[in-house]
């Protein structure tokens, strides 16, 4: 009589991510919660491993792996990847510690600069991208700690965003596999479909109008048509972060959350978002959730 087949060892893909998110979560939640320090500080960790996770994309070699990026090789590189994560943690506790506007803007237009010359020392023709990802990472993270910091509905705006980028991603996928339809970028993302796209409008709308009445909040519409653009935004982050590691050849930046990849591979719409709401913030004078 035949034996029955041994199952592999180890978790499946889903255990995986089911039990990183278990341990994740909750750390994130009570820092969003408790605020300032320990969510700039959770921000910070985060912002400098994803400096790290950049970096080591860029340096990458298309013919050596095509999951992610392999160990870098290089000492020059290894020193690149931990100045773009350190200076990306700088500007993140710069912005948490109440550093002035001026200093927070330098910070990150200096670190910019400086690690662009240093990576050109070792490759000319990957030093912009270098610079670029201190910017990718840094201004981002810097926006989620600042939106944090309102101590009268910074709360509830950082959890309207993550709410926001759930729902978009939620949104998008279950209608995306659900309708299907003509491919979005097939170039960039061969999954997403327009009918995707607008689920994830939908999902993040949906969002808007149910905060604006937990709120009361005095502009129903409004608040709904600016989480559908918001929506919008957040699904064109994750197409330039898919779009980067197409440049460079790789599926995931890192393999540092079991099951999900990287940092960056988890985050991308959350720091288009990010920016965008912080924007927002200065045109109206205020959080969006209180204009």
């Amino acid at each position: 009589m035949a034996q029955p087949a041994e199952r592999p060892a180890g978790l499946t893909n889903l255990q995986k991510r089911t039990l990183s998110a278990a341990v994740l979560l909750p750390v994130v939640i009570a820092a969003i919660y408790f605020g300032h320090p320990y969510f700039t500080l959770l921000v910070a960790i985060f912002a400098g491993v994803m400096g790290w996770e950049w970096t080591s994309v860029v340096a990458h070699e298309r013919a050596s792996s095509t999951t992610s990026p392999v160990p870098i090789p290089s000492a020059g590189w290894r020193g690149m990847a931990f100045s773009a994560g350190a200076i990306s943690v700088f500007v993140v506790l710069l912005t948490g510690f109440d550093a002035p506007t001026g200093a927070v803007l330098g910070g990150t237009f200096a670190g910019v600069v400086m690690t662009g010359v240093a990576a050109m020392r070792i490759d000319r023709a990957k030093a912009s991208w270098v610079a670029l990802g201190v910017a990718y990472v840094a201004v981002p993270a810097a926006a989620l700690v600042a939106i944090r910091s309102d101590q009268a509905i910074g709360l509830v705006a950082l959890l309207w965003i993550v709410a926001l980028v759930v729902a978009a991603d939620t949104g998008g996928y279950l209608v995306g596999r659900t309708v299907g339809g003509p491919k979005l970028a097939p170039r960039i993302s061969p999954n997403k479909t327009w009918s995707g796209l607008g689920g994830a409008v939908a999902g993040a709308a949906l969002i808007g109008l149910l905060t604006a009445f937990i709120l009361n909040h005095t502009n129903v519409l409004m608040l709904t048509l600016i989480s559908a653009v918001i929506g919008l935004l957040e699904q064109g982050g994750d197409l330039v972060e898919s779009a980067f590691k197409r440049h460079f050849g790789v599926k995931d930046t890192s393999q540092i959350i079991p099951g999900h990849g990287g940092v960056l591979d988890r985050v991308d719409g959350l720091l288009a978002v990010a920016v965008a709401v912080l924007v927002i913030n200065l045109m109206v004078g205020g959080s969006v959730l209180a204009w």
